[in-house]
Formats: structure tokens, sequence, C-alpha cells
């Protein structure tokens, strides 16, 4: 700390005799530390998030748990139990982390809450897709896996792409044979 600087004697403030010899100088560690701490904020719903990513770890343990029913080693289980364990230590540490974050000042209720956390994360693409992809797991069932494949592709990349239809069939094309290739010419692995 430079030699002009000099405590107030009854508070953390500082006094300075004189400004014009302190600049391009450095701030006292008390002013420093504070004008650089700031409130961090949680997007909206993160909390919410953070215990249903809580709750669905445990429920992953549960599950991993009774493959064997037992902690042993050399079993079935004892992988799918590692994971949930490494699940349910960061869901825990992503809990402790955020418990002194706030949620942002212009959100007034838990309403608002949700009502901003609907615009920010159910935005009309995102709708579209989800929709599209569980109907084409739907798809796969009774269709082959190349019908539904091409299709959900062929759908998907003319919607997102703003309606190229002809590049956006060849793109699906193209990794459609990707597909066949690696995975039934090289891999020899049977797809429905």
């Amino acid at each position: 700390m430079p030699k002009h600087w000099k405590p107030h004697p009854r508070s953390w403030v500082f006094h300075v005799p004189n400004p014009s010899r302190c600049q391009g100088e450095a701030l006292p560690p008390p002013w420093s530390s504070l004008m650089s701490k700031k409130i961090e904020r949680v997007q909206a719903g993160e909390k919410v998030f953070d215990w249903l990513l809580l709750l669905l770890s445990i429920g992953v343990l549960v599950e991993a748990y009774r493959i064997d029913g037992g902690l042993r080693l050399n079993s079935a289980g004892s992988f799918p139990v590692g994971l949930a364990l490494v699940m349910l230590a960061s869901s825990l540490a992503i809990l402790a982390s955020h418990r002194y974050k706030r949620r942002d000042e212009r959100i007034h209720s838990a309403l608002h809450e949700f009502q901003v956390f609907l615009h920010d994360h159910f935005r009309p693409h995102i709708v579209v897709f989800s929709i599209a992809a569980v109907i084409y797991l739907a798809a796969i069932v009774w269709a082959s896996f190349y019908v539904s494949t091409f299709l959900f592709l062929a759908a998907m990349f003319i919607y997102l792409r703003q309606g190229r239809v002809i590049s956006s069939l060849v793109i699906t094309a193209v990794a459609l044979a990707i597909i066949y290739v690696l995975f039934t010419v090289v891999f020899r692995v049977y797809l429905p």
C-alpha cells in the first residue's frame, strides 16, 4: 500500500491527503474488494431446476442400486451406482453454489418467474423441435429407422433453415448415407 494512504480512525474509509499523487495507483484493499463484489443472479427457474436435478440424481441412484441389490465392486450395478453418485455429488455442489445467488430484481413473484422461464426456454423453434422429436421416436417403431430418420431430418432442416428445401434434402441424404455406411456396412449394427 502506498505510504500516503492513511486509514480513517473510525472506519474502513481511507483518507487521501493529495489525490493528484494517487493517479495510476491501485485502490487500497477495502475499496477494491468492495467495488469488485457483485451480487450474482440466477436465471428464472434455475433454483427449481437445481432441486429437480437433485431428485433425479436420487432416483437414478435408487434405480442403479436395484440392478444388483448390493454394492459389490465387480457387479453389473457398480458402474451405474458410481455414475449416480457422481450425479448426486454434482447436484449437491450446484445447489451449494447457488444458495447465495438471488433471482433478478425485475422478477416480482413466482408466477412472474414462471412466465419468464416459459418465455426464455420454450421458444417456438424449441417447441417444434421437441414435438417433432417425440413423433420421430414414435415413428421408428412402425416405420423403418432410415425412413423415419430421413423424414425427421428433412423436416427439421427445412424448418430450421427457413424453407431451403433442396439444400436441406441434400444434407439429409448425405447424413443418412454416412449413418448407413458407418452402422450397417462398417460396424454391422442392426438398426430397426
